[in-house]
């Protein structure tokens, strides 16, 4: 079925209606911007002044990022130092706890001991008089320059030897003698012997912390030379730090044959024939912080000894959270290499030769060393300590 058509008439009525809205709707919206000659064009902005600005912002930025760095650092720094100073009093109450309870570590308290930054122990044998005097003729300081070195610098430096199996015998009184003319031994309620050197740096431990208050502990044996500037140097990098044991860290072989040089009798302890110690630091020299010699001292009646000293100490520190510092400058070799690293401005903190677990014939060439690869009589006192 188809629609009715529309008639023309309705149709141009329909069209005029069209065209009026049309140019109505046109006559109030344009196309094309007022044209106002009054209102100002924004200006270009100066890229100069921009790039300036921007810098500025970028700088600022910058700097903010360096100083939230220094902030953490800074942060970081106060955090292990408060960790050691927890460390310290945790082993000086418990120190205090056990002679209280009737320990017989004899150790006063720290305000009535001498403070120091370092004890140095020379590891030493009735039978090495002239090693010891080597060392008093290159290294260590003696007579007034000595206390002075204790006095303005908190270094005490001793030879560390126990007594003869016959108290007051020859060997005790000979010791007693130079002992009064050098005022520089410490003396252990100890038989020397050298099957007895773990029980021996035991003792020298326990007793060097009971007589002064000290950061470090260092033991070092007689026929090793030692650089003590440089020394300080690389201790002063761990002052802030808790539980530092510090020195040339190895891994050696667990001889199990007997007879043979540093056999370990209790060679199944490490395992398989053939296996290796765990890390430890070289006998020659080492060095330990206050709280780990406070252990030493707290649990001495029951810190396991074995035949090798070196093994021993490693051995005490093995399951503490303690850190390893493996610093190669604490076991050169002696002329050339020592020399050959002083020229290049790595001075080593102590000299000997592997083949010997000392310098060779030190007696001879202690001097030569010293000469040699020696950092120099002043260095030690150009150190500057806190």
């Amino acid at each position: 079925m188809r629609g009715k058509p529309i008639n023309g008439k309705a149709i141009f009525v329909l069209c005029l209606a069209s065209f009026l809205a049309g140019s109505l709707f046109t006559s109030r919206v344009s196309i094309y911007p007022p044209d106002n000659k009054d209102q100002p064009v924004p200006a270009i902005p100066n890229l100069a002044a921009l790039k300036h600005d921007c810098d500025q912002k970028r700088k600022l930025v910058e700097g903010s990022s360096r100083d939230i760095l220094d902030e953490v650092r800074e942060t970081h720094e106060a955090v292990r130092s408060l960790d050691k100073t927890i460390s310290t009093l945790e082993m000086e109450l418990a120190l205090a706890r056990t002679t209280q309870n009737g320990g017989s570590l004899g150790r006063a308290t720290n305000h009535s001991l001498q403070k120091a930054f370092v004890v140095i122990g020379i590891n030493t044998a009735f039978s090495s008089k002239n090693r010891r005097d080597s060392v008093r003729q290159t290294w260590m300081p003696r007579g007034a320059k000595l206390k002075q070195l204790e006095k303005d610098k908190g270094v005490i430096i001793r030879f560390v030897i126990g007594h003869s199996a016959t108290p007051g015998g020859v060997l005790d009184k000979a010791i007693d003698a130079e002992d009064a003319e050098n005022n520089d031994f410490l003396r252990l309620k100890h038989v020397e012997g050298y099957h007895q050197l773990s029980t021996k740096t035991r003792l020298y431990f326990s007793t060097a912390i009971s007589i002064w208050d000290a950061d470090f502990y260092v033991k070092v044996d007689d026929d090793v030379h030692l650089n003590l500037g440089t020394l300080l140097s690389r201790l002063l990098q761990y002052r802030s730090r808790p539980r530092i044991y510090m020195g040339c860290m190895k891994s050696g072989p667990v001889l199990s044959q007997k007879g043979v040089r540093y056999h370990e009798p209790e060679f199944w302890k490490f395992g398989e024939e053939g296996n290796k110690y765990f890390r430890h630091a070289t006998g020659q020299l080492y060095a330990i912080s206050k709280d780990l010699a406070a252990y030493i001292s707290v649990n001495s009646p029951i810190l396991h000894r074995y035949a090798n000293e070196d093994v021993s100490i490693g051995a005490w520190f093995i399951g503490l959270e303690v850190e390893h510092v493996d610093d190669r400058s604490m076991c050169c070799g002696t002329p050339p290499d020592c020399e050959w690293k002083a020229q290049a401005g790595n001075m080593c903190v102590a000299s000997f030769d592997w083949s010997c677990s000392g310098i060779c014939k030190s007696v001879e060439r202690m001097k030569e060393v010293h000469n040699t690869c020696g950092e120099g009589d002043g260095a030690v006192w150009n150190v500057p300590l806190p």
